[in-house]
């Protein structure tokens, strides 16, 4: 068990170094790095970072196994140990701290480069517009609204001439003369066609002439259609 956890914590020292070397490297090629190496750079350091905390980790855990071993037997080792892991504690503080900012840099360098193509994306556009714009002629469009206004006006005005009646089919007075009269022809119509009042009372006949005249009626009334019908056929 000792010698894995020798293996292990040597890998990982060995695996520390070579971050570190390569952050290193990079520094050294170029003082002011552009915005996506300096994004590799900070992520090269998390990574350092991030080794780093499993590393602290694994060794709190290892004391307090080693307190827990030595608690009863050797106090002075138990409390060696306890120590220890205070120590590993406050490294693992500080490399959260740590991370902490390397995270809020990068995550501020990534917006940047958003912005950045954001930017460039709005001037390209800018440019195209502004090129699309140079195609044309202010007054030229002036002047096709103008035509345009002037061909509605002429449509228009061609529907009014088709729609409008040819010729003056009748004076006014004329008009108003027909009217009249054929107000008078009523009046005088309603007058002559006026019949006479009917007697409401009729004269008193004896029986036996009132049923002659009844049967005098009948036959007028007889004769009467049959005469109509004469007239319809004929």
């Amino acid at each position: 068990m000792p010698f894995k956890m020798s293996w292990f914590f040597d890998r990982m020292h060995e695996e520390a170094h070579k971050i570190k070397e390569k952050i290193k490297e990079k520094s050294r090629k170029r003082k002011a790095p552009t915005a996506e190496e300096a994004i590799g750079n900070l992520k090269d350091a998390e990574e350092l970072l991030i080794k780093k905390q499993e590393y602290f980790e694994l060794r709190i855990e290892q004391e307090v196994e080693a307190a827990k071993k030595y608690m009863k037997t050797n106090k002075k080792m138990a409390l060696a140990a306890l120590r220890r892991k205070k120590h590993h504690e406050l490294e693992l503080s500080r490399i959260d701290g740590v991370l902490t900012k390397l995270e809020a840099q990068r995550s501020a360098l990534e917006n940047v480069g958003m912005h950045n193509e954001v930017i460039d994306v709005l001037g390209k556009t800018n440019e195209t517009l502004k090129k699309e714009h140079a195609k044309m002629d202010i007054d030229k469009v002036h002047d096709l609204m103008d035509e345009i206004a002037d061909g509605l006006a002429m449509s228009e005005e061609l529907n009014e001439a088709i729609s409008a009646p040819i010729g003056d089919v009748a004076d006014e007075d004329e008009l108003m003369q027909e009217l009249q009269e054929l107000q008078d022809n009523v009046a005088d119509l309603s007058s002559t066609s006026k019949l006479p009042d009917v007697p409401t009372e009729l004269p008193e006949a004896p029986t036996g002439e009132l049923k002659a005249g009844r049967r005098g009626k009948f036959r007028k009334m007889s004769t009467m259609e049959e005469l109509e019908q004469w007239a319809a056929s004929n």
